[in-house]
């Protein structure tokens, strides 16, 4: 039998294409539609950014202020929703389901996997809003919620970070990432956001315009989102530089050369295949992050940060509700800025993030159950995310609160260092969130970069170096627009376009809910237990007319009629 009638057979018994099929269909093809669209808007906007700053500014100011007034209650719905039907899946019958064959075993030793989950989780993010964010809430507390500076005011900056950074961001992610993993793994399809959507419009769908309008969509969320985590890197980076004494004050010329740099590192990264260096600098990050967060924990105020950890989930729990219906109905202008700001930046940054951290945490969970999944990709970021905004917000506050203006003593990427600045060793420890921030932007925008590659050539895992450094450049290119037009208020351009670009995808990841749901009812599992339950009913019910109460049930070979042939 040849390969691919081996293959055919193989899918139509339900079970998924071995790693050599996989091999075989995802040679680097470029698909030219996917790739020449997105590609010239891309080049359009950039050059949109250069020739038109200004232009460019003002339109996406004004589209922002619009989608958020009129579509941001979407965002607050559809990622409260994404929670919902994560965990309703892991308690649900369909949690059973592997990832895999069905008697496939998991690709990763489980503590393995749990660290690979915890370098997805710790990133420029957490380096940049550890400190910001719960000093921010603090000082500035939500509109119409608590009094500044107050006791009030620690409980609820605490827990607006957690609802930030723990079950609404990894839901999002936990969503994308098993619909991609179950689509590959399970039903032996390629690894593409449009092949997820086969229950929904077909193969043929899946492959035509529909399918590559999605890929599309995924291709620019990811552009942003990497653009987004790059330029935060850049802001925080130049703080360090001028913390530490090294540059006085920079206008856009530096903040574009630091881009050029970490472009041109994350580049080569990507295209020189160098896959065991690039993990064993993420393993050391995770190190140093450790380190730093424990030097915090033992210099700083250490019995005030252990009263943080349960006072801050329970503030969590109990708060639940109120922050994710919060919405421009009862808070007016101010609450739709403060959303515009916090809610909504954050979860279109975390969807924008979807394509890439979908596709990473798909590849490492082969052979995990759904269930298994979904705890560990939300419950452990999630417990890290506690910790470390325990840590370094818990310090931040209470530097703050012995009299030391940390909030204004800069903006959110200065305030970091200024916290540092109140404790030992502040030179060492600045250089190493330096260090921190621009390894954890490269080892993570060299797979963002291979990932566009992936979406521009139908599937394929390892996609050509001339599509990859295309799609690196791009990044760094977007990254500086976004800085330029933000102008003073640099976090702010940031916001606006990566609201504007995730909108779309947030209806795909929608619609890619109710396709998966679809996929998982249509499993092989699923079918056999359901017909399974259906003969017991059947012969229970037929035992119960024939016999009364007493009869028994018995599994034997079938008898045959003496005329059928043998």
């Amino acid at each position: 039998m040849t390969r691919k009638a081996s293959e055919r057979k193989r899918a139509r018994n339900g079970i998924p294409r071995s790693p050599d099929a996989f091999a075989a269909e995802q040679q680097p093809r470029t698909d030219v539609v996917v790739f020449g669209v997105t590609a010239v808007i891309t080049v359009f906007f950039v050059c949109w950014g250069v020739f038109s700053t200004g232009s460019l500014a003002r339109t996406s100011s004004a589209a922002l202020s619009w989608l958020v007034i009129n579509i941001g209650w979407g965002f607050v719905l559809a990622a409260t929703g994404f929670v919902v039907f994560a965990l309703w899946l892991a308690f649900s019958r369909y949690g059973a389901i592997p990832l895999g064959r069905d008697d496939e075993q998991p690709e990763f030793r489980t503590v393995s996997w749990i660290a690979m989950m915890f370098s997805a989780g710790m990133g420029i993010g957490l380096m940049f809003f550890g400190v910001a964010e719960p000093l921010a809430h603090f000082v500035e507390p939500p509109p119409g919620t608590v009094s500044p500076l107050s006791d009030d005011a620690v409980e609820t900056a605490m827990a607006t970070s957690l609802f930030h950074w723990t079950l609404h961001p990894w839901s999002i992610y936990a969503v994308v990432g098993l619909s991609i993993a179950y689509c590959s793994f399970r039903r032996g399809r390629k690894q593409l956001i449009s092949a997820v959507f086969t229950p929904l419009i077909g193969k043929r769908g899946a492959d035509g315009p529909i399918g590559r309008v999605i890929d599309i969509l995924a291709l620019f969320a990811t552009l942003f989102g990497s653009a987004a985590s790059l330029g935060l890197g850049t802001l925080q980076i130049q703080s360090g530089m001028q913390s530490a004494g090294w540059i006085g004050s920079v206008g856009n010329t530096v903040l574009v050369l630091i881009i050029v740099v970490l472009t041109i590192c994350f580049i080569f990264s990507a295209v020189s295949g160098i896959a065991k260096g690039i993990q064993w600098l993420s393993n050391i990050n995770m190190v140093l992050a450790a380190l730093l967060a424990f030097f915090l924990f033992v210099v700083g105020p250490t019995v005030f940060i252990l009263d943080l950890l349960p006072t801050s989930i329970g503030q969590y729990l109990r708060d639940f509700g109120e922050m994710a219906s919060r919405s421009g109905a009862t808070g007016g202008e101010a609450m739709n800025t403060w959303l515009s700001s916090w809610t909504i930046f954050y979860w279109a940054w975390w969807i924008s993030w979807t394509p890439f951290v979908g596709m990473f945490i798909a590849r490492i969970s082969r052979g995990r159950t759904i269930r298994q999944f979904i705890a560990g990709v939300i419950l452990v970021p999630s417990a890290v995310s506690v910790v470390w905004f325990a840590i370094l917000g818990g310090s931040a506050i209470r530097v703050e609160q012995t009299g030391v203006d940390v909030f204004r003593s800069g903006g959110e990427e200065a305030q970091t260092f200024a916290v540092l600045e109140t404790l030992p060793l502040a030179g060492i420890t600045t250089v190493l969130v330096m260090v921190l921030v621009a390894i954890f932007f490269v080892s993570g925008a060299d797979a963002a970069s291979v990932v566009m590659g992936t979406l521009s050539q139908r599937g394929s895992i390892e996609p050509r170096r001339w599509i990859v450094v295309f799609w690196g450049a791009s990044t760094g290119a977007v990254a500086a627009i976004m800085l330029i037009i933000g102008g003073e208020d640099a976090l702010g351009g940031i916001q606006n376009l990566t609201f504007l670009a995730s909108a779309p995808f947030a209806v795909v990841m929608v619609l890619l809910c109710v396709a998966l749901l679809k996929d998982l009812r249509e499993d092989p599992m699923m079918q056999r237990g359901e017909k399974g339950a259906q003969v017991l009913e059947r012969a229970v019910i037929a035992g119960t007319e024939r016999h009364g109460g007493d009869f028994q049930l018995e599994v034997r070979p079938a008898e045959r009629d003496s005329e059928e042939p043998l």
